[in-house]
Formats: C-alpha cells, structure tokens, sequence
C-alpha cells in the first residue's frame, strides 16, 4: 500500500482579494500611486463583503502584472508632475504652464497641500507630452493666447479646481456599482446644505452618507489643511452647481426605483417610481459639465421629494415630469 501512495505537497490557496495596502506592495507602488492607478482604472477594485474599503482581487493582480512593460509601464502611467517638471516636459515656461492650467487647459489629476498651505496641482505626464505633440495645440505653445483664454485669465478665472473636480467626479461614477453609489458620488462634490435641500428624507441622507467615497487625507479634520480641502473639493461655480444638483435628483430617481434606503422597520417604504432615469454623460478626463460661459439649461432648479419618516398610507407617485410640473406650478 505505502508503495502506491501518491502524495503531493500542500497548496495553499490564494485568498480571493486582496486590501489595497497589499495589493499596492505586490505590485510595487507606493500608497499614492496605487491610489492613482485606482481611480484611472489601471487598477480595478471590487467591494468588499463587509461594506468596507474596496478590495483587489488576486486575478486583477495577475492580469496586471502580465501587462507588457510591468511594473514600468504601470508606474509611468501613473507619473504625476507639478508645475516645473511639468513646464520641463512641454518644453515651455512656468508662466505659460500656470496659465494653460489655469485657462483650463490642461487638467489636474491630483493635489496636495504643502507646508505653507498652498495648493500644489499634479497632471499626468503622458497627458501633458500628448497635449505637446498634437499638432492643433502648436499655437498654444509659443504664439499668443486666444481671445477668449485671455479673457478669463484676465478676470481671474482659474479652472483647475473645476476640471479636477469634473475628473474626480468622473473616476467616482466609473467606480460606481449601482444607482445608490453614483448618487452618492454626485452628492460628495455638494455642500451639506445643497444635500439637505435635495434629499429630505434622513435616511436617504443616512445612506448617501454610509455609502460617500473615501478621500485622501489632507490632516485632522477640521484642520486648516482639511478646510482647504474642502473647499477644493465642493463645487462653488453656479453652472457646475446647477449640473451636479439636476445630476443628484436624477441618480435618486433611478436608486429609489432599485431599491429604497435601508431604516426602521416600522418606517413607511416609499412606493418606486417607473420613470427612466437620464444617465449624465462622462469622459476619459472627467464628468462633461457645461461651459463657465454658458447658461444652466432650463434656467429652473428642482429640489427633492421629503419621505415619510413615520409610517402613514402611501400615496401614488405620479412620476418625475408630474413632480417637475408641480414643482414649476
């Protein structure tokens, strides 16, 4: 019997994900550059079973490690500049870097606070080589600015803000699972109050909350740094505004009829809408908001529905446009 005993060394089983710290040492990155891979897809994350921070499963490290190049290419994917080595690959100055940027031209892909508190922006470098290269921006590198670039420099304009803004928020709805998520992305670019007005009932603002995407540490809450921060992070332009707020009560539309929030047992659940959901369109670099020179379209802004927070009869929903006419009456 011993002589036809097959044995063969334990394997051991890989876990199924991965955390991100994990995942980042497996593949060589360092915290912020993993955290850059991530939100440019480079890196997928999945959720994790517990509703805690998104996970890396082992097969997306395979997969990326199997990427032509690895772990060279990756790490050049994810090379953020400032302003001089930024200046330094477009071969142009400083100067002419900082009003491009500022114009709009180039987008941030990161940010952080120094010791001073300034505002550092980081871009991608292979975005600013292609920006270069292309041929239509030749004018843009050497020749005077356009009219209309000029103009908002001169009325002290600076669209960093926003354009990373539109990115983030643009990365936050590509990671988005479902409905409830994507509001919640919406909702985190808002002030409290904006929130409050929008979305009456408390514990769909419970859940939006739960469900908030985790952002980068900028110092103790509450701190300087972390206001600063904040107000980077808030949207502050009336156009940008009026899109995200439009955005949010659409996102709800579509995650009431999925499913209402999570609360108490003996809460009234509120009866689903059947309207079709628009989806806002989204790009490579960012969320597509309106131009700071063009006008809101419609002009109206809508709020939210309040739900029932004690247990009543529910009444029939008549639908969005029903609701829009008479919020318009």
């Amino acid at each position: 019997m011993g002589g036809n005993t097959i044995t063969t060394p334990a394997t051991r089983v890989p876990a199924a994900s991965l955390a991100q710290s994990r995942a980042a040492r497996e593949l060589g990155l360092k915290r912020g550059e993993f955290e850059l891979a991530v939100r440019l897809g480079r890196v997928r994350t999945v959720p994790a079973a517990d509703g805690g921070r998104r996970r890396v499963a082992r097969e997306e490290i395979e997969r990326v490690r199997d990427t032509a190049g690895f772990p060279d290419s990756l790490r050049e994917h994810v090379r953020a500049v400032g302003t001089t080595e930024g200046a330094t690959l477009m071969d142009i100055t400083t100067a002419r870097f900082t009003r491009l940027a500022r114009a709009g031209m180039l987008t941030p892909v990161r940010f952080y606070l120094n010791r001073y508190r300034a505002v550092v922006w980081l871009y991608l470098a292979e975005e600013l080589r292609e920006f270069a290269a292309a041929e239509v921006n030749a004018p843009l590198m050497t020749g005077r600015a356009p009219d209309r670039m000029r103009a908002r420099l001169d009325a002290g304009i600076d669209l960093r803000p926003r354009n990373w803004r539109s990115r983030h928020a643009g990365q936050l709805l590509g990671q988005s699972t479902d409905a409830w998520e994507r509001a919640a992305a919406v909702a985190s670019l808002l002030d409290p109050v904006t929130v409050l007005e929008l979305v009456k009932c408390p514990y769909e603002r419970g859940y939006l909350s739960k469900l908030r995407p985790e952002s980068t540490g900028h110092g103790a809450p509450d701190s300087p740094s972390a206001r600063i921060a904040e107000r980077i992070m808030t949207a502050d332009d009336p156009h940008e505004i009026s899109w995200l707020r439009a955005s949010l009560l659409l996102s709800l539309v579509e995650a009431r009829r999925l499913r209402p929030a999570p609360r108490p047992p003996n809460a009234r659940t509120p009866v689903a809408a059947h309207q079709e959901p628009l989806a806002p369109t989204t790009h490579s670099k960012g969320v597509a908001l309106p131009e700071p020179d063009a006008a809101p379209a419609g002009g109206a802004i809508v709020t939210g529905e309040q739900c029932a927070v004690e247990a009543e009869p529910p009444r029939p929903s008549r639908g969005l446009f029903g609701w829009l006419r008479r919020r318009g009456a």
